[in-house]
């Protein structure tokens, strides 16, 4: 059975995550409906795998996820088509590109981008409400920056990391954070740019919501090193809400989309 990758866009408020489940509406289970009403091999229940199983509430701009269908799909007709059963969830096929059958989405990945997006100012959000964090209160960057070095590298990020995580072992290396300052009306938008192969459960709300409160100064930058070295989920800060976050990029060896 030819197997396709599929590059996806999507607003997570309407989903209770990426998973499929029985009871809940689901970004695979949207994507794995419109599959079986195009491809016999899905409407006798197969699945898709993705390259990060977002939280319920995340957004993505560019999911990976692969799947084996029956009929071999000129690819650009296959987005086409998928995008019309999609109708009217908030769901978009970016691509589709053809690849090998050892492709996986998930464990091919080399590495994966996150984008959190944090608002500060008093007015509420209009044209982003729902899709920014926001405080109303100002933040320092600078503060934040100098927090965030030193979570740079290979670490045991088990302070950062949520107690229903899954994965084998807390030790992640996190290849760079990067906190960019947007002028927006009457307020700051900050960016918050994260890079690692792979990522544990809740690890970048974990760790946004503690560089916020160094930002409001409750927290002095060296506080976060401290934390990190405790090993201890205690010694975190907060943990922000999903509705900032953005699965924005996942590399392979080899670009299956081509870009």
């Amino acid at each position: 059975m030819p197997r396709f990758a599929l590059k996806i866009e999507y607003d997570g408020r309407p989903f209770a995550g990426w998973q499929a489940q029985a009871d809940h509406p689901s970004v695979q289970g949207a994507v794995e409906s419109a599959l079986a009403r195009l491809d016999r091999g899905f409407a006798a229940g197969a699945r898709i795998a993705a390259a990060g199983r977002t939280d319920a509430g995340v957004h993505a701009t560019a999911q990976v996820a692969h799947g084996d269908l029956a009929r071999d799909w000129d690819p650009f007709r296959l987005a086409e088509a998928l995008n019309f059963h999609l109708k009217p969830a908030p769901v978009a096929v970016l691509a589709a590109a053809r690849v090998d059958a050892q492709f996986h989405a998930r464990f091919s990945a080399t590495e994966r981008r996150y984008l959190f997006r944090l608002l500060a100012r008093r007015a509420p959000a209009t044209h982003d409400r729902g899709l920014v964090w926001q405080v109303p209160h100002p933040l320092d960057a600078g503060a934040m920056r100098r927090a965030a070095a030193h979570l740079v590298g290979r670490h045991d990020f088990t302070t950062f990391r949520s107690a229903m995580c899954q994965s084998a072992s807390p030790v992640k290396t996190l290849d760079a954070i990067r906190i960019e300052e947007i002028a927006v009306p009457q307020g700051q938008e900050f960016r918050f740019h994260l890079r690692a192969r792979s990522f544990l459960h809740n690890q970048v709300r974990s760790i946004v919501g503690t560089l916020e409160r160094v930002g409001a100064g409750s927290w002095a930058p060296e506080r976060v090193a401290s934390a990190l070295a405790a090993r201890d989920r205690a010694q975190c800060g907060p943990v922000c809400p999903p509705h900032g976050l953005y699965l924005c990029g996942v590399d392979y060896p080899r670009d299956p989309f081509g870009g």
